[in-house]
């Protein structure tokens, strides 16, 4: 049928509208994406250790302090927390975990193996006892190293940690829906659809994927919201974090309980009651399961702690800086002296 040429002329206008705003749609997308990749690896270096290659960059000097991210994050979001403690007497350590940024994802990438993986940098780097801090989905190959190698760790920190919790300890959050989860997974599966739900659903990205309370964020002092921006941004490019979030979705699905009482190093535990995750209930167990544990819990904050980003990293130094001084050095440990692993997941 031949159209009337006005309508002709007006259908060619509106074929022409859609695809200018898609050419600018993907011009920002991918302008966006090239900046995102440029951070993820500015300031990293990739080490060659005997539990394979790690990603990692550090600051500061002194006692060395181990930071392990969570979902989502890499080296850049653990340095993005850790630089506020590096400086004189912090010598911070941020590195990628399997499957995150350019650290591969080995055959066993379970938090036993991980756990390895952290005294092999270690090794790597001539460090013989550091402090760990394991946020979020990094807590349990924290644990771990705590538990399989404790003359290795000089102290604990679990920051809103994904711990293990027995059935009769009460949820402090409700789980998501089926539903709602696989949509989730959908989206941070997506370079483009994590970039378009950053634009258009911005604070539904800070309910469910920081499980933080957006309305929390949007009240809180501009530094504080920064830090939450910074956040969402540093997801990008979660392509390259895809087989690190698939393994940490597996894993949290199914935390078996640790040996915590064997836990013999200073540990402190923080979390908030309002984490959309839930964290609170399983930080006080593990708190009260490893002896002389600290707990600091907050009513409001949600996972990212959002109002007590300070509070937080003053108890983090106050531990380090308690700790009695040691050696920096240690002689590189032979695989045979390290446990046998089993699966965690």
């Amino acid at each position: 049928m031949k159209l009337e040429p006005g309508v002709a002329r007006f259908a060619g206008l509106v074929t022409l509208g859609v695809a200018l705003a898609a050419w600018l749609v993907w011009s920002r997308f991918d302008s966006d994406m090239a900046a995102a990749a440029a951070r993820a690896g500015h300031g990293s270096r990739v080490v060659a250790t005997r539990c394979g290659p790690i990603e990692y960059q550090e600051a500061g000097s002194g006692a060395a302090l181990l930071v392990v991210h969570g979902s989502g994050g890499g080296h850049d979001q653990g340095m993005a927390f850790g630089k506020g403690l590096a400086g004189p007497g912090i010598r911070v350590i941020a590195m990628s975990r399997f499957g995150y940024l350019g650290t591969p994802m080995p055959a066993d990438g379970s938090p036993a193996a991980q756990a390895d993986a952290h005294v092999c940098l270690l090794d790597a780097l001539g460090i013989g006892r550091a402090a760990v801090l394991g946020a979020s989905a990094g807590a349990p190959s924290a644990m771990q190293m705590a538990i399989r190698h404790p003359a290795r760790t000089s102290a604990l920190v679990l920051l809103v940690p994904l711990a293990y919790k027995p059935a009769a300890v009460a949820d402090s959050a409700k789980p998501l829906p089926a539903a709602a989860e696989k949509m989730l997974l959908r989206l941070v599966g997506s370079d483009f659809l994590f970039w378009a739900a950053l634009h258009v659903a911005r604070d539904q990205v800070i309910r469910f994927v920081l499980a933080t309370p957006p309305e929390l964020a949007a009240a809180a002092p501009p530094a504080e919201r920064a830090r939450v921006a910074r956040m969402l941004e540093g997801i990008l490019p979660v392509s390259a974090r895809a087989a690190g979030l698939r393994s940490d979705s597996v894993l949290g699905k199914g935390l078996p309980p640790y040996p915590l009482e064997s836990v013999r190093t200073p540990t402190l535990v923080i979390s908030t009651r309002d984490d959309g995750f839930g964290t609170y209930a399983s930080a006080q167990y593990t708190a009260s399961r490893i002896p002389g544990a600290k707990f600091v819990g907050f009513d409001h904050g949600g996972h990212l702690w959002v109002g007590h980003d300070q509070a937080v990293r003053t108890e983090i130094v106050q531990l380090l800086r308690a700790l009695p001084v040691s050696g920096a050095n240690t002689p590189a440990l032979d695989a045979a002296q390290y446990p046998p692993r089993r699966s965690d997941r």
